[in-house]
């Protein structure tokens, strides 16, 4: 019988050959999320999330307008998928907000532009409009809220 001791091999000299690549890629990415400011920019949209006030209340302005029931219809509900698909963009310490999302009525689509200040816990809207995308024969923008010049 032969007595001799194995040696076994260190968890990093076993698996160093794909751990530094993985590691690589990762610090690379993170790299490129913070360069390229796309981190501010999911910042931007949890708070969005965060704050379902602020379009709800602007769907509730846009449901009331008479225009927009004659050419459009209904407007149906909106999802988190919708402001995913979206654009916002928050200024001034999370005070002001710039976003553009998609809302989809009974006879069309359009895209639900709102500019609002918070102040108090409430939105101040200075901008909401309805701009018309689908059919593009009813192709125009509705100012729901007209911003102040």
């Amino acid at each position: 019988m032969n007595n001799d001791l194995i040696e076994q091999k260190s968890w990093w000299q076993l698996n160093w050959k794909w751990f530094v690549p993985v590691v690589g890629m990762l610090l690379f990415f993170i790299f490129l999320l913070f360069s390229s400011g796309l981190g501010g920019n999911l910042g931007d949209y949890s708070k969005a999330y965060a704050d379902p006030k602020l379009y709800d209340v602007a769907l509730e302005k846009v449901k009331l307008n008479e225009h927009v029931k004659a050419v459009l219809g209904a407007v149906e509900p909106i999802n988190n998928m919708t402001i995913l698909n979206g654009s916002v963009h928050y200024s001034d310490d999370n005070k002001s907000v710039n976003s553009t999302i998609k809302i989809t009525f009974e006879s069309g689509k359009a895209m639900l532009d709102i500019s609002a200040d918070r102040s108090n816990d409430t939105w101040n809207y200075k901008k909401i409009n309805v701009r018309i995308k689908n059919p593009p024969e009813k192709k125009e923008t509705i100012e729901i809220i007209k911003p102040i010049e």
